[in-house]
């Protein structure tokens, strides 16, 4: 036995030596790729589209025994026709999804490519960001904590207006960081552009470009940027390519005003501090995991030695690495869209969404990362993409699992499993075996109607009973000359007003019951009976 152990040492220190060897290569390999000045726009492209690829595959597993979430049907139906707004919000995220699915089948899984490539887009626009304040190994790291970031991932799984933010945002913060450096006009006309584009899809975004100005206003060297044409470029440019939608909002009577207004204002101030203090606990728990894996990535998992460790990552002397005047415009940004929001919520006595912080954090781990006395080292890129790496397939492996367990363990709810894509095609079934005609409108509520018109082939046109804030898709002029489907969802509480609307606008209309039930893997879902009202064209 003896002979045996002093045999097999030698060869066992020889694959521990090429094991450590094949690591520091692999490390090597990764941080070159990162940091060269000429690879690492297609090393990080590359990343970012198989994040894209990798997270597209997972929603599809988690959200298999579901359908699309009614903010992505929603999208999907403002993108039926191009206005220039939608009741609710400005019309970007309505053109976006317009294009999107003239390019794609409309299909569930291309709505999760849809939103897996927003946020993958909003990727690569941050790591041009950071390449104005920090070096290229910094600004990797800022992408990969990003990827890691749950709004980039799991988080991001439904295209609406705060997820294109993620695009808008940081398009918004790139051109002010160029047109403060270059401070010439047509630095200036980009950021105005950036302004109007980010505008154009959603109203919250005053928070970003009230950062923004702040910024200017607060930055040591806001003389020169201020006595530059580049703000004052920006501002025309942006009033001018608001102009179009300015008018439709006039034309409209102020409809997204007014639904914000309804939808969100009049809270106490009880209600409102248990909001605020909600969306500051939600946001700050999601920024937790990035900034601690990032952590653990820098000092590594060795315990011994910490003040050598604290050394290596820590250090007060001068940082080449870091464009200080940059990074100051940076952390002033964040800490106003940090700030700001939770403390104007409790202020105006408004309902503060969680989701309304998607769009507001993402330079954060740019914000850190652009600390002048935190060091990087080289082997720390390979760590956080490695992490990222058995993260994505730990959970790429488990999601056909996890899907099955949340089915399993919530058979009655018919929020998330309600079978809307069954009750879509059988309708439609249903008005051209009666009409021999395409399907041209469905009312109900948004929960109801606009997954209709996703899953339909038909494509109605929704309309939503009682509404102040009108899509303008269609009218319900429109609807009783074209004829409609009123569908009524008999577990809402909204039963009442919904059968009422339909009894004043309906009245010769046919009336059915519909019952729909989704099966995952042979387990059954809620079955849902529908309340279904068939007006005819009119003749």
């Amino acid at each position: 036995m003896p002979t045996t152990l002093l045999s097999t040492a030698p060869l066992q220190s020889r694959r521990r030596k090429r094991r450590r060897l094949s690591f520091r290569r692999l490390a090597a390999w990764v941080a070159v790729s990162a940091t060269n000045r000429h690879g690492a726009s297609a090393f990080v492209f590359t990343f970012a589209t198989i994040h894209a690829v990798l997270w597209t595959v997972i929603l599809i597993n988690l959200k298999a025994a579901q359908d699309v979430h009614m903010d992505v049907a929603e999208a999907f139906a403002w993108g039926q026709k191009f206005q220039f707004g939608y009741g609710k919000h400005p019309p970007l995220a309505g053109w976006v999804a317009g294009l999107w699915f003239k390019a794609f089948p409309v299909t569930d899984w291309a709505t999760y490519l849809l939103a897996m490539t927003t946020v993958s887009v909003g990727l690569i626009i941050t790591w041009l960001i950071a390449l104005r304040v920090v070096d290229y190994r910094r600004a990797f790291l800022v992408v990969v904590m990003l990827a890691i970031y749950p709004i980039f991932n799991f988080k991001g799984f439904k295209y609406n207006p705060d997820l294109l933010q993620l695009v808008t945002l940081p398009l918004l913060v790139l051109a002010y960081l160029h047109a403060f450096e270059k401070r010439t006009a047509l630095s200036g006309f980009w950021l105005g552009l950036a302004a109007a584009l980010a505008l154009m899809t959603k109203y919250w975004v005053l928070t970003m470009i009230g950062a923004v100005g702040l910024a200017a206003l607060i930055h040591p060297g806001r003389m020169k940027f201020l006595r530059s044409p580049a703000p004052w470029v920006a501002v025309i440019v942006a009033i001018v390519a608001m102009i179009p939608h300015l008018l439709w909002l006039k034309d409209v009577d102020f409809a997204p005003l007014i639904y914000a207004d309804d939808v969100y204002g009049h809270r106490t101030r009880a209600e409102s501090a248990m909001l605020a203090l909600s969306y500051v606990e939600h946001n700050l728990g999601l920024l937790a995991l990035p900034v601690v894996i990032a952590g653990l990535a820098l000092v590594g998992i060795s315990l011994r030695r910490p003040s050598a460790t604290l050394a290596r990552v820590w250090s007060p002397g001068p940082n080449s690495g870091v464009n200080l005047s940059q990074a100051l415009n940076v952390w002033i940004i964040q800490i106003i869209v940090a700030i700001g929001p939770p403390l104007g919520g409790l202020i105006l006595s408004v309902y503060m969404k969680t989701d309304w912080g998607i769009s507001l954090f993402f330079l954060t781990p740019l914000a850190l990362v652009a600390i002048p006395q935190l060091r990087v080292p080289s082997v720390a890129l390979f760590r956080i993409a490695a992490t990222w790496l058995v993260l994505t397939l730990a959970t790429l492996a488990a999601s056909p699992t996890i899907a099955l367990h949340e089915f399993t363990d919530n058979p009655n709810s018919a929020f998330s499993y309600g079978a809307r894509s069954q009750l879509a095609r059988e309708l439609t079934q249903l008005w051209r075996n009666r009409f021999f005609s395409r399907w041209s409108v469905v009312a109900g509520t948004t929960e109801v109607g606009e997954p209709m018109t996703f899953y339909s082939p038909d494509h109605p046109a929704p309309l939503t009973p009682g509404e102040l804030w009108s899509s303008g898709l269609t009218s319900l002029e429109e609807a009783k000359r074209l004829g409609f489907i009123g569908v009524c969802d008999t577990t809402d509480n909204r039963l009442p007003e919904c059968e009422a609307w339909m009894a004043k606008n309906g009245k010769d209309a046919e009336q059915v019951a519909v019952t729909t039930q989704r099966f995952f893997k042979g387990h059954p879902g809620p079955a849902t009976t529908w309340k279904i009202y068939i007006v005819p064209p009119a003749k």
